[in-house]
Parts: C-alpha cells; sequence; structure tokens
C-alpha cells in the first residue's frame, strides 16, 4: 500500500479522518447552539473519558460547530501549575473578535474589562517580561471583574461578554480541555459564574472536558454542580463506528478492510480511537495490497505496539518518580491477581488502594504521597471510594509486558 496515501492520524488531539461514533453528541450541541441564541436557558457541558477516546478531538469538533454558527469560540487548556485568569482572558478575547460585534465602543468596553481581569493578578513589581499582557489594544477598565475575588469577577467577566453576543442574536461558548486540572478556586468560580449565567439566560456557555474524575471535582467544588452541568461520557466506540472509522478512510483512497481485519482491529484496539488509528496507520503500511487482511494486522500489530510503548504510555510513564512506577506497576499486578481469582478486568483496571498496598507490604497511609502525585499528573483516577484506576486504557497490560524493562 502506497505510504503517502495513508489516511490513518494517530496523533494528541489531531482529528481522524472520518469521526466515527460521535453524531449523537454533535447533534445534541446542535440544539444547545440554537437555544441559547434563541433566549433558551441550557446548561454548560462536560465531557468525560479515559485517555485515547477522543475527548480532545470531539471538543475541538464542537468549536467548530459553534463557528459554523457564528458563535464567538475560545479555547484554553487548563494546567495544575497555572491559574485561570490569564488563559481564560486569552480565550475570551478571541471569543469577542470572532462575533464580529459592529459598535465598535462596545467592543472596547468589554476588551477592557477582559484586559482588567487578566492583570488583576500581575505583581506590580514583576520584571517587565512577566508582566504578561493579553495582547488587547484599549486601556484597562477600571471597577469591573478587576475586585481579586475570582468568583465576583468571573461572573462580571462573563456577563459582560454575554452582553455583546446577546446583542447579535448569537453565543459565546469557552472550551477548556483538561478541566480537571483547574485550581480548586477557579473550579468554584467557574462554576458559580455558569449557574449565575443560566439563572438570567445569558448565551454564554462552558464546554469543558476531562478524565473521569472531573464530575466530583465539580461536586466537590459546589453540590449545584450536579444539576449546572449536562454530563457526557465520552467512552470508546463500538463495534460498527469502529468498523467506520477504518473503512471509510480507507475507501477514500481506493481500498478496503476484509471482514476478518475488522474483527482482528475490533480484538486489537478495544475500539479506542487513538489505538484504532495507530493500528490502522501501520496496518496500511504493512499490507501489500488491498484488501488489507488479519494477517497483515497482525504482522503490523508489533509496530503499532511499539509506537504506543514509546509515545503513548511510555511518555507517560516517564513522568513518573521511582515511588510512583513502583505503585503503578503494584496497580497492575494487583489487577491481574483479582482477575486471576475470577473477577473481570476492565480497561482501567480498577483495583482496591488496601490491595496495592498488601502487595507492597505497605500501610495505605504511607502510599498517599505517591497516589495523590499520580492522580496530580493525570495517571491514575479514583472513581470511588478505597478503589484506583488507570486514567489510560491498557496501562496495566504495558505495565505487566515491560516489567523487567528497568
Amino acid at each position: 500500500m502506497d505510504p503517502i496515501k495513508n489516511p490513518y492520524a494517530p496523533g494528541a488531539g489531531q482529528r481522524p479522518p472520518e469521526l466515527a461514533g460521535r453524531d449523537e453528541q454533535l447533534k445534541a450541541f446542535d440544539v444547545v447552539l440554537e437555544r441559547v441564541a434563541r433566549g433558551r436557558p441550557e446548561r454548560s457541558i462536560v465531557l468525560t473519558g479515559l485517555r485515547g477516546v477522543g475527548k480532545t478531538v470531539l471538543l475541538n469538533a464542537l468549536r467548530s460547530a459553534a463557528v459554523r454558527a457564528h458563535w464567538g469560540t475560545g479555547k484554553l487548556e487548563a494546567r495544575p501549575d497555572q491559574r485561570l485568569r490569564r488563559p481564560l482572558a486569552s480565550a475570551l478575547h478571541t471569543a469577542v473578535r470572532e462575533l464580529g460585534h459592529p459598535q465598535g465602543d462596545d467592543v472596547d468596553q468589554v476588551l477592557g474589562v477582559i484586559k482588567a481581569f487578566a492583570q488583576r493578578d500581575v505583581d506590580p513589581k514583576a520584571k517587565i517580561r512577566d508582566r504578561w499582557n493579553p495582547g488587547i489594544d484599549v486601556a484597562a477598565v477600571t471597577g469591573r471583574a478587576d475586585s481579586g475575588d475570582i468568583e465576583i469577577d468571573l461572573v462580571e467577566l462573563f456577563t459582560d461578554c454575554a452582553g455583546l453576543a446577546a446583542d447579535v442574536g448569537r453565543g459565546i461558548a469557552v472550551f477548556i480541555d483538561e478541566m480537571q486540572d483547574l485550581h480548586a478556586e477557579d473550579v468554584s468560580a467557574l462554576c458559580a459564574a455558569c449557574h449565575e449565567l443560566s439563572q438570567q439566560g445569558s448565551p454564554l456557555i462552558v464546554v469543558g472536558a476531562g478524565l473521569p474524575h472531573l464530575p466530583a471535582v465539580l461536586s466537590a467544588s459546589k453540590s449545584y454542580s450536579e444539576r449546572l452541568f449536562r454530563y457526557n461520557r465520552i467512552d470508546r466506540l463500538a463495534r460498527g463506528a469502529a468498523d467506520q472509522a477504518l473503512q471509510s478512510p480507507a475507501e477514500s483512497e481506493g481500498a478496503a478492510f476484509a471482514e476478518d481485519a475488522l474483527a482482528e482491529m475490533y480484538a486489537v484496539t478495544g475500539g479506542y480511537p487513538y489505538f484504532i488509528q495507530a493500528y490502522g496507520a501501520v496496518a496500511w503500511d504493512a499490507a501489500p495490497a488491498s484488501p488489507i487482511t488479519a494477517e497483515d494486522v497482525r504482522v503490523a500489530a508489533p509496530a503499532a505496539e511499539e509506537e504506543l510503548a514509546v509515545g503513548f504510555f511510555g511518555s507517560r510513564y516517564e513522568r513518573a518518580t521511582p515511588a510512583e512506577r513502583e505503585y503503578l506497576r503494584a496497580m497492575a499486578d494487583a489487577a491481574l491477581a483479582e482477575a486471576e481469582a475470577g473477577r473481570p478486568l476492565d480497561e482501567t483496571e480498577s483495583v482496591a488502594t488496601s490491595a496495592v498496598a498488601s502487595l507492597l507490604g505497605r500501610k495505605p497511609q504511607s502510599l498517599s504521597p505517591a497516589r495523590d502525585a499520580l492522580m496530580k499528573k493525570g495517571l491514575i483516577y479514583s472513581g470511588e471510594r478505597g478503589r484506583i484506576a488507570f486514567t489510560v486504557p491498557h496501562f496495566g497490560r504495558y505495565l505487566r509486558a515491560h516489567a523487567g524493562d528497568e
């Protein structure tokens, strides 16, 4: 097969050639866009799921839908070491510009509020290079969104931006990736602002994406967050959608997968979109001709697994300290022990924290620092009290396969 025509796109957040299995979410979002633009009440949206299920891809697709509806949009990626003001100001600056509001004075007023919001946490004694400027060529507005209380400021900021959108009969959507990494105070302020705007029927929504424990993060911040957001769990693809993700790109290049190859691909990928693209790419290159067969997939599988071991699994494993790696390996071993005892082994390999401690011969409390650090790094999460799971599907299998590499 011609590698130049290879249609598959394994990459972090990179849109695949065929966005299969997400029609329901896309159609529901189109309804949200239209309802908000008409002044109807709607909840903000939260997408949750494991690594590799395509949350970022879907987030970008939803943003594209908002752009097509002539909304103002902005996007940011939360980081544990960064507060919300600066990246959010940059995202809203973009959103306001996209709106194309005809009244320049009104736009400048809101841009001045955005600038004031962004600069509120800048240390006046900081060096010039550290005095971040959001690139807004108007003076900061005094007395609006600059109190220093993030909850008050965020409500005022969102209200002013939403007012511009209402003027032109459209809306503003702020897209936040890795939402679980927001600072606790910022999460609380974001929930409060979304709550206030939903009560007002203002045309501004937040669309967040994060790991499976994101709903718990939001609920811990504000009890009403369970009713504030529309939660969508993004999972692996069903067999039909996975086949479509492989067949449609191949057919666009005059090629195809044999039925046994599709079955083999689903078996090795588990239906996870990132794995489908990774295995699809190497199977295409390994196949001598169309249709791609199950044997072609089996021949290509080691190359795909090696690529995933380095770029998908290995890069995350390398972020862990020796003590944290020991904890990860113990999780993988504990999951295997549960499977051998007759309990089903799921993709996240959820295990009891007490089982991990038992394998390591330690008290659970003494392992809290390693566990908490791994959670902050987004490698594991706690879906329920007393249990822990990998955020990356098949990570336990990777750890067991590379147990002797160190």
